[in-house]
């Protein structure tokens, strides 16, 4: 065979470079994981604060863990949303949660010898013609946190809590909307100890290197979350289309933890919260990450309400009863700390305004982003509550804000927003 002229080499790696580069962006539609059933708001909440345990105990140990460096997956939210899109050639629909505070994407696949029960047919590897296992020399398999070689990788992620999903560490073609993107890595499960509710796998969306977003080398994305109880979907956002376009916008940097510079949470810099016009007198330390990398505030998709850092917490909810002396506080059961007691058959009220004060941006939520009326039961409860460790802000909060994450620029941006409308 005779040699390639030089030219053409660069021809030809130029043309290589130019379609691994060519995903520019495109949307998915995001689910809250319930929507399709039939219970109430209040179902909703009280399900999805039970699946809230499993998870604030999971970031409590992630964070005691990132003081020595470590990157330890934490568990699934059962307050998460989930999306569609496919995978293989030709293609096979999977249904997986997104999540902001994991990399790594992954499936139960069809040849699974521990199995859990999902609604769609499992990806089967078998029906398609670009699915390979990678090799353990690959960097992305030893970005993995705990990976062998039979010969190819094989990896076991063990989300905190107990759970994990073992098998091979492989590539595929992903058809993300209209577009059809070669060679992203995912995890093939074959051993699965726990199903992710109402779903196949997990769609990791961290900064990790096996995010989907670091993959894709896009830098960005950004979705807008439907209030809690509307059934329609709401958009996830990569690359391009990732923008946001109100006079609105306020932004606030992402931090890096300094012992885990590349813990695959996404920190944010809190300030103080105001309560009506009351700035609490919360410590200058109260949420900062502290110099062994414990502590702070993340931003969690899959983490239903606020947990906030008990100092921080008793200020939020005392300035509360104080400024609603007119209610009276009860007790209730549930996972929320904080109801007071009002007129059953209520469909209103009005609260003081709550502002996070977080470092160059204000966030002013709408009331019905902190407190949640349950008129059948004659209660108003405060969707926020306390922990230890860390603090995080949760995708109740979260609604109906199109929030944008500049991962290249380390900026959060976010504009208030009809996200059933975007």
């Amino acid at each position: 065979m005779g040699k390639i002229a030089p030219c053409l080499v660069i021809l030809m790696l130029f043309f290589l470079q130019l379609s691994c580069s060519s995903f520019n962006g495109t949307r998915l539609e995001l689910k809250y994981i319930y929507s399709n059933g039939n219970l109430t708001k209040s179902e909703l909440i009280h399900r999805a604060l039970t699946g809230d345990k499993h998870r604030i105990a999971s970031l409590r140990s992630a964070s005691s863990a990132s003081t020595t460096g470590a990157n330890l997956p934490i568990h699934w939210g059962s307050s998460a949303y989930i999306t569609d899109f496919a995978i293989g050639t030709p293609a096979q629909s999977i249904s997986v949660l997104v999540d902001t505070g994991s990399d790594l994407i992954w499936t139960q696949c069809k040849s699974c010898t521990t199995c859990f029960s999902q609604s769609t047919p499992p990806y089967d590897p078998s029906q398609s013609s670009t699915y390979k296992n990678l090799p353990c020399d690959n960097t992305l398999c030893t970005a993995l946190p705990k990976y062998s070689c039979s010969p190819d990788c094989t990896y076991l992620y063990s989300y905190v809590g107990g759970t994990s999903t073992e098998g091979y560490l492989s590539t595929e073609t992903f058809t993300l909307g209209s577009d059809a993107v070669p060679g992203m890595a995912f995890g093939c499960g074959i051993v699965n100890s726990d199903a992710p509710d109402n779903s196949s796998g997990i769609l990791g969306l961290s900064r990790g290197d096996l995010s989907l977003v670091s993959q894709l080398g896009v830098g960005r994305f950004s979705y807008c979350l439907a209030s809690y109880g509307d059934r329609s979907t709401s958009p996830l956002l990569l690359g391009s289309l990732a923008n946001l376009s109100s006079s609105a916008i306020q932004s606030t940097p992402l931090v890096e933890n300094p012992i885990a510079p590349f813990s695959s949470f996404y920190y944010l810099s809190l300030g103080g919260i105001t309560i009506g016009n009351t700035l609490l007198p919360i410590s200058s330390t109260a949420f900062e990450l502290a110099a062994d990398g414990s502590g702070g505030l993340i931003i969690d998709s899959g983490t239903t309400i606020t947990y906030l850092i008990d100092e921080a917490y008793q200020l939020v909810k005392q300035e509360f009863i104080t400024q609603m002396s007119d209610l009276q506080p009860v007790q209730v059961s549930g996972g929320l700390d904080l109801c007071f007691s009002v007129p059953a058959g209520t469909t209103s009220l009005s609260v003081p305004r709550m502002v996070f004060n977080f470092e160059g941006a204000e966030m002013r939520l709408p009331g019905n982003n902190y407190f949640f009326l349950d008129s059948d039961n004659g209660l108003l409860c405060l969707m926020m509550n306390s922990m230890e460790g860390i603090s995080i802000f949760g995708n109740y909060q979260q609604q109906n804000m199109h929030i944008l994450y500049d991962v290249d620029n380390g900026l959060l941006s976010f504009e208030p927003a009809e996200c059933n409308q975007l």
